[in-house]
């Protein structure tokens, strides 16, 4: 072969293959894994040309395949949100000041637009009138951190045109307190997407690219180097053309076609673009609906009413919503799986993963195919009879790990501490030979992996709930989640998520040993530098 390009040695490398190997050395020629093996063989390759690193008994591990993210949403909310997460807003106080001093700055006609607000650890949701007080004549726009719901103060009830009685749209709802029949200000799925198209509407490919470059280099330090776009509209694939023709996509991205955004996915049937296309920096990875809601937010569909304090204007008893007719869903994907397009369908509930998966047998009764690869996007909560039908059917269950870590507490109050033993079940689901890889849903969660990794591993979240250790993983089965189990989701099993001869060189050095440190500093992993595609981008 000719001298690599580079060469890692002295190290632990994960080679995470079906053996979980390690190597101490690796070899990089042309952005593909030339070669792994002892120091002696991989140093004898050195050439002249050859840049060595001395890995230092450091750990490395593939890059990470985050197959469930919204970085496009993210980079859009960087240019002019402001960020009101737990770790910033701590009580419903300090939310209503930050609010009080943006409309300080801001015109009198101006937006204030606020992201990844939790109410759990916030303090709960502000009254309309707090918000009305705090914002000061402008309107204000808050979304909630899982997406699903928002706030909205009366200036903006009256922007967009809805008034102080507006009617419910299909699919969603104002809340209402249930004693005057007034709106509260929280808005519910439908209900919610009349702002913020509004306030997106201004969004430009050239803003989006350009956030997104921000994006990634932020997440290339948490050692990702593989992102599956959930529901990517328009506007973002346009932005990632441009990155990629540009030469500014410093990440590989798959792309995971919007079906919220109305006649994208149909366009893409008409133009018979199938999954796969693209390369190995940009492809289209398949198709998606998002049916059902948020557990956190309450609004998920189960079978068995939520339990836990209820918020005011919540329907009671409250068994959570589904956001599509089950007869329309249902040929929309059987549509899409005919033509080629990998088809993922989102369900949080019981009753949300069923009525998924009742699409997904659509499909399957429509055009039967082995290896559909089919995928049920967070599936949480997995009882008996649903891992039953995700074997039958042999649907990836596309597990949102990174709620454990950041929403797992409210999964507990909001459904109780026995349903713990089915969320998230990952020892049942490897037993019984399921695939699951793992996702962030950033920026709904945090984009870190190993804080994921963490509750994978101890069943437990970031405020201490406990998530059941029943089903807790070893090291190496949550690391698979986040590596060659993320990459067989998208059928890109063969060129990324393990380190092989013949693969992309995507690789992670982290600042401890993920295999052996004591357990607690899972989550507390730096990234000492992130290889991508041969070059070292990212360097702690």
């Amino acid at each position: 072969m000719l001298s690599p390009d580079l060469i890692l040695y002295g190290g632990k490398i994960a080679v995470m293959d079906t053996d979980d190997r390690f190597v101490s050395a690796l070899a990089v020629h042309n952005g593909k894994i030339a070669a792994i093996g002892t120091d002696d063989d991989i140093r004898a390759l050195t050439g002249a040309g050859t840049k060595a690193v001395d890995l230092e008994g450091r750990t490395a591990i593939p890059g990470i395949v985050d197959s469930h993210a919204h970085p496009d949403a993210y980079a859009a909310r960087i240019a002019n949100w402001e960020m009101v997460s737990p770790d910033k807003i701590e009580a419903r106080a300090g939310l209503l000041s930050c609010i009080a001093a943006l409309a300080e700055a801001r015109g009198p006609d101006d937006w204030i637009v606020c992201y990844r607000f939790d109410d759990v650890k916030s303090g709960g949701y502000p009254s309309l009138a707090e918000m009305d007080q705090a914002a000061q004549g402008r309107p204000l726009f808050i979304q909630r951190t899982d997406g699903h719901l928002g706030l909205a103060n009366s200036r903006a009830f009256a922007e967009v045109g809805l008034g102080t009685d507006p009617s419910d749209p299909p699919f969603g709802s104002f809340d209402r307190d249930p004693a005057t029949g007034t709106i509260t200000g929280l808005c519910r799925e439908a209900a919610m997407h009349v702002f913020l198209s509004q306030i997106e509407a201004a969004n430009t490919p050239e803003m989006l690219a350009d956030g997104l470059e921000r994006v990634f280099a932020e997440w290339r330090g948490y050692g990702i180097t593989s992102v599956y776009n959930s529901l990517c509209g328009r506007k973002s694939i346009e932005a990632y053309q441009m990155l990629r023709a540009e030469g500014r996509l410093a990440m590989r991205v798959g792309v995971i076609v919007s079906g919220r955004e109305e006649g994208l996915v149909e366009s893409f049937i008409r133009a018979g673009i199938h999954s796969g296309l693209g390369d190995d920096w940009l492809r289209v990875i398949g198709v998606e609906w998002c049916p059902d809601c948020s557990t956190s937010g309450r609004t998920a569909a189960y079978y068995q009413p939520y339990v836990g304090t209820s918020v005011l204007g919540e329907p009671q008893p409250n068994t959570g919503t589904l956001l599509y007719d089950g007869t329309d869903l249902s040929a929309r994907a059987v549509a899409a799986h005919k033509a080629g397009l990998q088809v993922m369908i989102e369900g949080v509930g019981d009753r949300g993963i069923d009525f998924a998966l009742d699409a997904i047998e659509a499909c399957l009764a429509a055009d039967p195919r082995p290896d559909h690869r089919m995928r049920v996007e967070h599936c949480c909560y997995v009882t008996p009879p649903i891992l039953e039908r995700l074997q039958r059917l042999q649907v990836i269950d596309s597990s949102a790990t990174g709620f454990m870590y950041d929403l797992g507490g409210a999964y507990v109050a909001n459904r109780g501490q026995s349903a713990m033993r089915h969320m998230w079940p990952h020892r049942s689901l490897i037993d019984a030979g399921v695939p699951a890889p793992g996702h962030s849903d950033a920026m709904v969660c945090q984009a870190n992996p190993f804080l994921a990794l963490w509750s994978m591993i101890t069943r437990r979240s970031d405020d201490g709930a406990d998530l059941d250790q029943s089903q807790a993983v070893c090291r190496a089965e949550a690391l698979h989640a986040y590596t060659t189990l993320g990459a067989y989701s998208g059928r890109e099993e063969a060129v990324k998520g393990s380190i092989e001869p013949g693969k992309l060189a995507d690789v992670v050095i982290l600042d401890r040993d993920y295999f052996t440190c004591p357990e607690d500093e899972i989550r507390d992993i730096q990234v000492h530098a992130t290889v991508l595609d041969g070059d070292i981008l990212h360097h702690g």
